[in-house]
């Protein structure tokens, strides 16, 4: 395989500090902050960061309190337009802003200084290689504490209070300090525009003593956020546009297959618009899933080597060109390094560059430009289409569980699969879910927009519980279906507290094999296996009897069917967990796969000296 792969990577104002009623005695005491927030002068730092987030689109902040941050938490509940959703830990509250952003663009999260900041650090990481503008806000060090050569409690025990800042330099694009508030307008309009243009997570660090003080840039409504258009280079635009479609159009096979940096560019309709005039067969990266529809009459499936939908990777690699759409090859995506890709056949679109085989790369030009204007030049060509058609062989009869026998995973997934709707959501966590969510056909309405999501670029387990909570609040009127291994909840499982507060309505599938099968399927060892927990007593005793929950444990398809019905019909107002017994060995032939050449490219002996 070239290296084409490792060198081309890319609403509901609540007024609550809940995020959500939770019983006359919450909402009673929303009543009262509010009471207690009424004389906060509207003229404030505070006041201001509450607005720019609302202005932005952010109507929910995932925060979790701490003394350096309590003062800003009081003016960011008292904008009418944003909803404080308190989360058990930062590194959930950070997950929540992840899964907020993708559905609505951009996220926030609230923590206090360095313990909570480098608690939330891996999850802005991996918003950060997802692409996905999170602002971090952190309440830092009172003014008069800079440079006297304190030690502070919350640090290292060094009076130099930089190590948070020095840390967050590496996983965001944009960092502000504000201890002053005479540039403290500038700094903060400078992070927020920084993250959404490069859409990335940006760190802003609020000293604990300035939210509430008034300042003249501060003593009118300031002008309304705005960012300057980003423009394609027009004659680089003409110019990728015509090396592009003579390339395509001489090509005998030509396929198109979108990425998920398709998101970051905005470009999907655009992205249809040319599959629809070049006629070519179309398939989807696996962290592209939900990107494009599916219902597409040109759609083959999810290309992922070997690992992929059954006959489109046989598709793409015998193709003779393809244009592949803000892609990311990763040692993840290539399944170990193993994609049969050449770079001579390739165009690599990405969001704001075009690169063509091993000619010219140009820059300076917009996907969503490049997209719309290829899409008038090119000439249809469905030969790769009609191959397709001429291999493909219709999936075969489901496989069936023994009456009353235990329950198999892919049974599971035939389930699953009829609970898919135009409204409902899915989430699926790192592991086998990888896979298993990956063959489901999103339905019209479900697979269009980003109503699939799973963290693939930084694979962090135990990402799916915050990215669930955000998700789910950001797009109340759908039923997010999540589908998380009992290794990956074991990381994050307190933020179901969240969601049970918060009046989420979420089907949590909790799949309980006994241990870490993507990595068991790696590597395995002793350190694969874990603890079991009683998971659905566990969510008993968090619901606690306050808010709506419903949990219940399956061994069979038939308690499986059971669950289903209640969860869709008696109990489709209030959060559904159910835990699913499986046998641990009980895996997808794709994960074997993939994970056997996922360990070959691991276990790769180092280069001779």
């Amino acid at each position: 395989m070239d290296h084409i792969l490792g060198s081309l990577d890319a609403c509901k104002p609540n007024n609550t500090n809940i995020g959500c009623p939770a019983g006359n005695g919450a909402v009673s005491a929303v009543h009262n902050t509010r009471k207690h927030h009424s004389a906060i002068p509207d003229v404030t730092l505070g006041s201001h960061v509450a607005r720019r987030l609302v202005e932005i689109g952010v109507e929910d902040v995932f925060s979790v309190p701490g003394d350096f941050n309590l003062t800003l938490l009081d003016h960011l509940i008292a904008e009418p337009g944003l909803t404080n959703v308190g989360c058990c830990n930062e590194l959930n509250a950070g997950y929540a802003a992840d899964g907020y952003a993708r559905e609505r663009g951009v996220g926030a999260c609230v923590v206090t200084f360095t313990v909570g900041g480098l608690s939330v650090i891996n999850a802005i990481a991996g918003a950060y290689s997802e692409n996905l503008p999170v602002i971090c806000i952190v309440g830092g060090p009172n003014t008069n504490d800079y440079g006297t050569n304190r030690i502070l409690h919350h640090t290292i025990g060094l009076p130099d209070f930089s190590q948070e800042l020095r840390c967050f330099q590496t996983v965001t694009c944009y960092q502000a300090v504000v201890n002053n508030l005479d540039d403290a307008h500038e700094q903060i309009d400078t992070a927020i525009s920084t993250a959404l243009k490069e859409s990335k997570p940006v760190y802003i660090s609020i000293s604990c003593n300035l939210p509430g003080i008034s300042h003249p840039t501060f003593a009118r409504d300031p002008i309304p956020f705005s960012l300057s258009p980003r423009l394609s280079n027009k004659r680089g635009l003409e110019a990728a546009v015509d090396a592009a479609a003579a390339f395509l159009n001489k090509a005998v096979k030509p396929v198109i297959i979108g990425g998920p940096k398709l998101r970051v560019a905005k470009a999907c309709s655009e992205f249809v618009e040319l599959v629809n005039a070049c006629g070519y067969a179309m398939a989807v990266m696996p962290s592209a899933k939900g990107l494009v529809p599916e219902q597409h009459p040109h759609f083959i499936g999810t290309y992922w080597g070997a690992v992929g939908t059954a006959f489109c990777g046989e598709i793409v690699e015998s193709a003779d060109a393809y244009i592949f759409v803000g892609p990311i090859f990763n040692d993840y995506s290539s399944v170990g390094y193993s994609l049969l890709l050449k770079r001579e056949k390739a165009i690599i679109v990405q969001p704001d560059r075009v690169i063509v085989a091993h000619g010219p790369s140009f820059g300076c030009v917009l996907m969503k430009d490049f997209l719309r204007e290829l899409a008038k030049k090119i000439e249809k060509n469905t030969t790769a289409y009609e191959n397709y058609k001429r291999i493909y062989v219709p999936d075969g009869l489901p496989v069936k569980n023994e009456p009353n026998g235990p329950l198999r995973v892919n049974v599971l997934f035939q389930h699953i699969q009829k609970m898919l709707s135009g409204e409902t959501a899915v989430i699926a966590e790192t592991g086998d879910s990888w896979f298993n969510c990956q063959k489901l056909k999103l339905p019209d309405g479900c697979g269009w927009c980003c109503r699939y999501e799973f963290q693939m670029q930084y694979g962090s387990i135990g990402w799916s519980v915050g990215a669930t909570l955000g998700y789910a609040q950001s797009l109340p009127k759908k039923r997010v279906i999540a589908c998380i291994g009992d290794g990956s909840f074991q990381v994050t499982a307190q933020d179901v507290s969240t969601m049970i507060r918060c009046g989420q309505k979420t089907i949590i599938f909790l799949i309980n094999n006994g241990g870490y099968t993507i990595e068991v399927e790696i590597h395995d060892g002793p350190y694969n296996v874990i603890k079991n927990w009683n998971y659905t007593g566990l969510v008993d005793a968090i619901c606690n009897g306050e808010g709506q929950c419903w949990t219940t444990k399956v061994y069979c398809e038939e308690e499986l069917t059971e669950a289903i019905e209640t969860a869709t019909l008696e109990k489709k107002d209030c959060l559904c967990f159910i835990e699913v017994i499986v046998h641990k060995d009980d895996t997808s032939k794709e994960l074997l796969e993939w994970g056997s050449r996922v360990s070959s490219a691991n276990s790769r002996p180092p280069n001779s000296q």
